[in-house]
């Protein structure tokens, strides 16, 4: 049986221009994904974990570069051309959007939409295809989904919209999965039932998940490794578990202490994290936190700290990391 990863992503480096200069959104960050494995990707809006979705994706908007390796399956994804890379899309990596509202075509069918690629990649007929769509919608809990296949996504509410493009992501079993905050536009109640549909469908697949959020919350029980990203850089990795009941970064620290817990005082403020992200076009010579970290010395802010690794599957990139175990979120 192999040991290589299924991604690896390495020193991966992205350049997109504009009117203001160039936009540094990743710069230098490396890591892996197993096979099954489920991998939760962190940070603020802005730290660069869509734009290193899309890398991973060959997706990349214009004006835009790369350096590094992103190797899916021994293959660099960086290096193909427009048709090997519709050769994956679907078939071996799908992604999921936050916004399907956006994603779906408003004038197509969902049938249409749900079954283009199978006859595409797996080469079924109609037929074929339309009973594995009805399946899918099945699996994803859409009622009625004889129904829902002849709507158009507007006539279909915003949760059942993200359903279906799970469905869609789904429907020629991709080995990887990536959802980009598939969550952000849907209430909490449907939050919750999406997050567990995504987790409950990779375990029960064997596929690999790449879920992104600037939600601590959203990953602590759906992922089994957690990466947080600032300004465009790996702040601290490793297992889920180790990184929320004992974060050494000092980032890492302050998101858990600014996450909401359900005994959180109903009429107290939430802790904040002060002041905002570097600029992107210009990001500071050292620590690209330190200018909002309350423990940050003169070295900080000249040396830029590498990871380092912490525990058996722990690693950060901190001067002064934390030492002491910090109150785990079912704790605080």
């Amino acid at each position: 049986m192999s040991t290589q990863p299924l991604l690896e992503v390495k020193n991966l480096r992205t350049w997109i221009g504009t009117a203001r200069g160039t936009v540094r959104a990743v710069d230098d960050v490396s890591l892996t994904l197993d096979s099954g494995q489920a991998l939760g990707i962190v940070g603020e809006s802005g730290s660069g974990k869509s734009v290193m979705a899309r890398a991973v994706m060959g997706l990349m908007p214009a004006r835009s570069d790369c350096s590094g390796e992103v190797i899916f399956e021994g293959r660099n994804i960086l290096t193909l051309g427009k048709k090997e890379k519709l050769e994956i899309w679907g078939k071996q990596i799908a992604m999921v959007f936050q916004d399907p509202g956006r994603s779906l075509n408003p004038v197509v069918r969902v049938e249409r939409q749900l079954t283009e690629g199978m006859r595409r990649h797996l080469g079924i007929s109609h037929s074929e295809a339309h009973g594995r769509a009805l399946d899918l919608l099945t699996e994803v809990g859409v009622p009625d989904p004889e129904r829902r296949l002849r709507n158009y996504p507007h006539e279909m509410s915003g949760g059942m919209r993200q359903r279906v493009m799970i469905a869609i992501a789904l429907a020629c079993e991709p080995d990887l999965l990536i959802a980009d905050e598939p969550t952000t536009a849907l209430d909490v109640t449907i939050q919750r039932q999406i997050l567990d549909l995504l987790r409950r469908t990779q375990r029960e697949r064997g596929m690999s998940l790449m879920l992104i959020s600037h939600d601590l919350a959203v990953v602590a029980g759906r992922t089994d490794r957690v990466s947080v990203m600032y300004a465009g850089r790996l702040a601290e990795t490793g297992s889920t578990r180790e990184v929320f009941d004992e974060p050494r970064h000092r980032y890492t620290e302050a998101l858990l202490a600014a996450t909401p817990t359900i005994d959180h005082p109903r009429h107290a403020p939430l802790r904040l994290i002060e002041g905002s992200l570097p600029d992107p076009i210009s990001p500071p010579e050292g620590c690209r936190f330190a200018p909002r970290c309350a423990h940050a010395g003169e070295e900080c802010l000249s040396t830029a700290p590498e990871l380092e690794s912490v525990g058996a599957d722990h690693e950060v990139a901190c001067l002064h990391p934390v030492t002491a175990p910090a109150l785990t979120l079912s704790e605080r």
